[in-house]
């Protein structure tokens, strides 16, 4: 499905990486869901995806038709489902997830700390910005630098 640029996005990172199995499984359940997503009795135009094994997407294209508060606590229902059926955290704020040469890895904010206070992590080191709020900005603005991402706001990098 093409979906715009404009489309709104929410990204839910997991505690740990899916397994293939889990990942297949999860996104038959997304492509279900969003097959049938709408808000206030209108199909909402939507499309999931699981990216890295450890990230999972959900886009609306709001020029059809928006998400509302009813249609967003669905979704944040069905990762609650997730969560449940596959022994997963996907609303732990205080983990983070940053690219390890060609692998990423998952931390949490004082093991970020300590890597960042050794020299692991540097300013240059790519981090996910699970807060993008658009299609557009997951595709230019998720991906980015540490110095450049809200993370060094709040680790005073």
């Amino acid at each position: 499905m093409n979906i715009s640029k404009n489309s709104r996005v929410w990204v839910y990172q997991s505690s740990r990486f899916l397994t293939v199995e889990e990942e297949q499984n999860i996104q038959q359940q997304l492509d279900h869901f969003t097959s049938l997503w709408q808000a206030h009795g209108h199909q909402l135009t939507a499309v999931g995806e699981i990216r890295y094994r450890l990230f999972i997407i959900l886009s609306v294209d709001e020029q059809y038709a928006s998400s509302t508060g009813c249609s967003i606590d669905k979704s944040v229902s069905l990762m609650k489902e997730f969560e449940h059926q596959f022994s997963i955290n996907l609303f732990d704020r205080y983990q983070i997830a940053y690219r390890d040469t060609d692998s990423i890895k998952l931390c949490n904010q004082s093991q970020f700390v300590e890597l960042l206070s050794s020299g692991v992590i540097s300013n240059d080191t790519i981090v996910f910005n699970n807060l993008v709020a658009s299609q557009k900005a997951l595709q230019t603005d998720w991906e980015i630098p540490l110095k450049q991402s809200w993370h060094a706001h709040v680790f005073s990098v």
